[in-house]
């Protein structure tokens, strides 16, 4: 079926929408969880446990729930992602005791994995070369502005506990009158469970982007299910300034996420981890005590993490086969998603027997260590390294088809040229072919002709890793 421009704009909104609202719901009682465990009267541990559920959850369902897209199209699957959030927020207005919360958490996981996948094609299939930054500013938008309604709602308005979630409530039905209006496609096909499966070609490019999407979630999760408490232990129990602290880490974010394609993919993620590095450092220092550094380190996190968590889909986005897009991403995206729920249950369990603080001051030194070492690794294979190699490679390979005479008297493969040579030097390397530019080759074909049209130093990078 053609499409017409309208419909793909109305389409692609639709699926950024969905994509919104559940990351909104996903993330409106982090600065509630303090006031959960007041009246509930749980310990640390299963508060961070209650927080994680979300992120344990939303991983398999993404594998398990990812490929249903395949077979029912995107409106049966966003209907069934609707439908767990609206349980999940359900369960947090009706709670009276951590199994609610621990139910709604779980709810909120099927839901966004659920509609992870789907959301993802629907975007990818109608914006094409904006889809990868769309799909990741909503993401983290939504995260974004999950904290900051929760917080501000539960300080200056009335049924803090409540009113979040019914509100929600609202937004998802508006959701579910958007979905109605897709068409309803069923591609067909059998159904089974997507595992992750990477192609050789693209391992070196995958590993590193997950490894520091990874890292960049770690950051942020760390913020998000641990700062509330900090700060209200600390004495600063205004809950809107708490989820304005975890709205911060999430708008610089997003802000600093368009700069990915000015500075191309490895060079964002460098900077990225350099300030990831930065903010792990200072909230170990600070342990959540001091607001202001607080303030700093989250501010320093959320673009550190704009960058790291962009350079990574960006990288993967360049050098994925279009065949494999949706199994590759879902992995990617399991990454993501473990990294922002197991730093949480490192700091619950040290929390057993070490104040919270103490707790986090541990996790953070530990990935900031994390995050040097993957620095050092991302730095190794810096782009002109790489692409010095690769012509190296290629001079290499030309010069095999000429003998020592030919080749200038046994002049050494990639050596430079004398100024002046003879008749025969201009003559024309016969044997060369010259580099694949089409597309839908394996990965890595035509990598020259990759280095040659691609811009910046970042671009060149994800060619070549």
């Amino acid at each position: 079926m053609t499409l017409t421009a309208p419909a793909r704009s109305r389409w692609t909104r639709t699926g950024l929408y969905v994509l919104v609202v559940l990351t909104v719901g996903a993330y409106l009682p982090s600065p509630l969880l303090p006031g959960y465990q007041d009246d509930f009267g749980f310990g640390d541990l299963t508060m961070t446990l209650i927080y994680a559920t979300f992120a344990l959850v939303s991983a398999p369902a993404l594998l398990l729930l990812g490929t249903a897209t395949d077979v029912v199209g995107p409106r049966s699957v966003l209907r069934a992602s609707l439908i767990a959030g609206a349980v999940a927020s359900l369960c947090f207005a009706l709670a009276s005791s951590p199994l609610w919360l621990v139910a709604g958490r779980a709810a909120q996981g099927v839901a966004l994995g659920t509609a992870t996948g789907a959301a993802s094609v629907l975007i990818s299939q109608n914006a094409r070369e904006r889809a990868a930054l769309l799909a990741s500013t909503a993401f983290v938008a939504g995260t974004a502005a999950g904290p900051i309604v929760g917080g501000v709602l539960a300080e200056h308005a009335p049924a803090p506990f409540v009113l979040p979630f019914l509100l929600h409530l609202v937004a998802l039905g508006y959701g579910w009158s958007r979905v109605s209006a897709l068409p309803a496609s069923a591609p067909g096909g059998r159904w089974r469970p997507s595992r992750p499966r990477v192609p050789a070609g693209m391992r070196a490019v995958f590993g590193l982007s997950a490894a520091t999407g990874f890292l960049a979630w770690t950051a942020v999760g760390l913020f998000l299910s641990l700062i509330p408490a900090l700060l209200d232990r600390a004495g600063h129990t205004d809950l809107a300034v708490s989820g304005c602290v975890l709205g911060a880490v999430l708008i610089c974010s997003v802000l600093t996420q368009p700069l990915v394609s000015r500075w191309g993919a490895h060079r964002a993620q460098l900077l990225g981890l350099c300030a990831l590095f930065v903010s792990l450092v200072l909230l170990a220092l600070a342990g959540g005590g001091t607001a202001l550094v607080t303030l700093i380190a989250a501010v320093t996190a959320g673009a550190g993490h704009g960058l790291a968590y962009g350079g990574a889909t960006a990288a993967v986005e360049r050098t994925v086969p279009p065949a494999q897009r949706g199994a590759i991403t879902g992995a990617l995206y399991l990454a993501f998603y473990l990294g922002a729920g197991c730093p949480a249950i490192a700091v619950g369990l040290i929390a057993l027997g070490e104040p919270l603080g103490t707790a986090t001051s541990w996790v953070a030194i530990a990935a900031a260590g994390l995050v040097l070492l993957t620095l050092l690794v991302t730095e190794s294979l810096a782009p002109g390294r790489s692409a010095r190699q690769h012509r190296r490679n290629a001079s290499g390979r030309a010069t095999t088809h000429f003998t020592s005479a030919e080749r200038g008297g046994g002049r050494r493969p990639g050596a430079r040229p004398p100024r002046e040579r003879g008749a025969s030097a201009a003559r024309p390397i016969l044997g060369r072919r010259a580099p694949r530019t089409g597309a839908g080759g394996p990965p890595g074909a035509g990598g020259a002709a990759q280095l040659q049209r691609q811009g910046g130093p970042g671009d060149a990078a994800s060619s070549t890793w």
